[in-house]
């Protein structure tokens, strides 16, 4: 009698898509899988609309996605009425081929924050630390808290200047670490951590540590990439989204890469969920265009760099970002500007405790950027003294993830 597995696997659905929901009896369905999306709502006024203001505090892409997506969406959409499996892996499969990689290395997910949270899970627990940079992303700190890790942030090094994750810190943290966290660029400070750096921590962690490397804006940026650690066999899981240039933040669709040991364990978190056939296609389509990564990365990066000059011109010192944010020292508490904005609604990124004087600004478009200096003018050039942005309603201000599953 065939296994149940294969069952699965003569029924259409290949090993690697089995993965993400063989396991699905073992998974915590409870818990919250949080995303860029969900941390800036939870510090956004009240629930502001989304269809009014500015909103800078998400990083999200405002060009949406490309024609060749827009158009891969309208074409699929009289099939959305089934489940359409097999075509899931396509999109792995061409990324695989683009970037010389083993099919069975790439899985993919609805956005890369399902990876992200599996990953902790899978790989830390009472007795593995996960080693974090801060101010970093902050989801990988929820996951922990399910699995019970320790969580061990380490300040960035030359914060006033590279603000970039410092990798031998990170290693000292811990002397059996599960999951070492980092992001490059990094979020929210769109720094890149030097190759070098990254190198080092692939040669020195434990030998048990996987390196979790969170490639979510690496688009943006000219830094070597980290796929290579994983075509070498090491303990690196990299994760990869179309959030962000592809402009899919509200489509969904990710990858994770890594040896298929690795991606094996973390996988039976992920449940038994379908991909949306929309961002199945959507992304298939981003991938097959050739200049929409070059034409986007100048686009953002040409709006980023005014804005900082602007800011810098201004007195203001920010971070020397080669992403789509940026963090913004207003030498005043952060909470307070924030607030102060929002009344004109301007809406921009959070506060990270470790930089209380800083906002995250993501870089909008050119109209949009432009509306900021001019909020932004307005507002320092008064007192914020006291302001304070409305809370969230009843237990969502005690709990804010219990809307955010």
């Amino acid at each position: 009698m065939p296994s149940h597995i294969d069952s699965v696997v003569c029924s259409g659905v290949s090993r690697r898509s089995f993965f993400r929901f063989a396991a699905g009896a073992s998974a915590l369905a409870t818990m919250p899988i949080l995303t860029e999306a969900h941390l800036a709502l939870a510090e956004r006024p009240h629930f502001s609309d989304p269809n009014k203001g500015i909103h800078i505090d998400a990083n999200e892409n405002p060009m949406g996605p490309s024609d060749a997506a827009r158009q891969a969406i309208i074409d699929i959409v009289p099939r959305g009425g089934r489940y359409l499996m097999p075509l899931e892996d396509e999109p792995a499969e061409i990324f695989a081929k683009q970037e010389g990689l083993k099919p069975e290395w790439v899985l993919s997910f609805a956005g890369s924050s399902e990876p992200l949270h599996y990953t902790v899970l899978a790989f830390t627990g009472k007795d593995r630390p996960l080693v974090i940079a801060d101010p970093g992303y902050e989801a990988p700190m929820w996951a922990a808290k399910v699995s019970g890790a320790p969580v061990l942030k380490v300040p960035l090094c030359d914060p006033k200047g590279a603000a970039c994750h410092d990798i031998k810190a990170m290693l000292a943290a811990s002397s059996n670490p599960g999951v070492i966290y980092i992001c490059n660029p990094n979020n929210p400070t769109g720094t890149c951590t030097p190759r070098k750096d990254i190198e080092y921590a692939v040669a020195h962690a434990p030998k048990d540590t996987v390196l979790m490397i969170d490639e979510a804006y690496i688009h943006l940026c000219d830094e070597p990439r980290s796929l290579d650690f994983v075509k070498e066999g090491k303990n690196v899981i990299v994760l990869r989204t179309f959030s962000k240039l592809y402009g899919m933040a509200g489509i969904r669709m990710g990858f994770a890469i890594g040896r298929p040991d690795l991606l094996e364990k973390m996988a039976q978190f992920s449940g038994m969920n379908a991909l949306p056939v929309t961002a199945v296609a959507a992304a298939k389509a981003s991938l097959l265009d050739a200049d929409l990564i070059p034409m986007r990365k100048k686009k953002i990066a040409d709006i980023r760099t005014e804005n900082i000059a602007w800011l810098k011109s201004q007195g203001y010192a920010v971070t020397p970002s080669e992403s789509n944010c940026f963090m913004l020292d207003v030498r005043r508490p952060g909470a307070e500007v924030q607030a102060a904005l929002a009344k004109k609604d301007m809406y921009v990124g959070r506060i990270w405790p470790a930089w209380p004087n800083s906002l995250r600004i993501t870089v909008g478009t050119r109209d949009e950027m432009m509306a900021f200096q001019k909020a932004f003018t307005d507002v320092m050039s008064g007192s914020t003294a006291g302001l304070v942005a409305p809370k969230l309603p009843g237990r969502l201000a005690e709990r804010p993830f219990t809307h955010m599953s």
